[in-house]
Parts: C-alpha cells; structure tokens; sequence
C-alpha cells in the first residue's frame, strides 16, 4: 500500500507565486534611509545611551553616599559609647534570666535529691 501523495493544486501554486511577487512590490515601496541618515540615526541612540548611563551612574554614586552617611548617623544613634541599645540588652538579659532560670530550677532539683537522702538515712 503506497502512500498517495497529494499533488498541489494549481491554486496553491498562484497563491505562492502571488505573494513573492507582492513580497517583492513591497520591497520595492521601501524607502530605505541613505548611510547618512544611517550615521546620524545610530550616533543619536549612542548619545542618548550614554547620557542616561551617566545619570544612572550619578544617581547609584548618590543615593550610595546618602545610604552610607544615613547608616552611620542611625549607627550613632543607636550605639552611643559602645554601649547596645535597650532591645538588645533586653534581649540578652532575657536569655541571661532564661540561664539563670534553669539553674534555680536544677538546684532546686538537686537539693530535693539531698533532703531525700538525709530523710532516708
């Protein structure tokens, strides 16, 4: 059993040869920019490029600075004298209470186990 291979149709094949040539009509409608136009066009594009790539660098050289000066103000603020700030101390007292805490409770333990002891000899 061959496979039957369908022939084109005559349409198909105008259609084809109707867009090339219509292809090629449009080309021809083109006006295309003369290497003056070119020239001028691209170095618009690079000028413009680079003009906005030294206000972006200007911008990043002083939001960095402000970021910076900004930072060390509020490091100021907030450390004075090597000191930390009550957050922190907070923070490090409760984790001091939690040790101590835990200490009380295991020599509380601890002395339960000898009273214990005392009472059985």
């Amino acid at each position: 059993m061959a496979k039957e291979v369908e022939k084109k149709s005559p349409k198909e094949n105008k259609e084809k040869k109707h867009f090339f040539k219509d292809f090629k009509a449009e080309l021809k409608k083109v006006i295309w920019p003369t290497p003056k136009q070119v020239a001028n066009n691209t170095i618009a594009v690079i000028t413009i490029v680079l003009i906005t790539a030294v206000i972006v660098f200007a911008l990043d050289l002083i939001f960095e600075t402000v970021n910076k000066h900004g930072i060390d103000n509020i490091r100021k603020l907030v450390v004075k004298d090597n000191t930390v700030i009550e957050g922190t101390e907070t923070n490090i007292t409760d984790s001091n209470l939690v040790t101590n805490e835990t200490n009380a409770i295991e020599t509380t333990d601890t002395n339960s186990v000898n009273d214990n002891e005392v009472v059985q000899e």
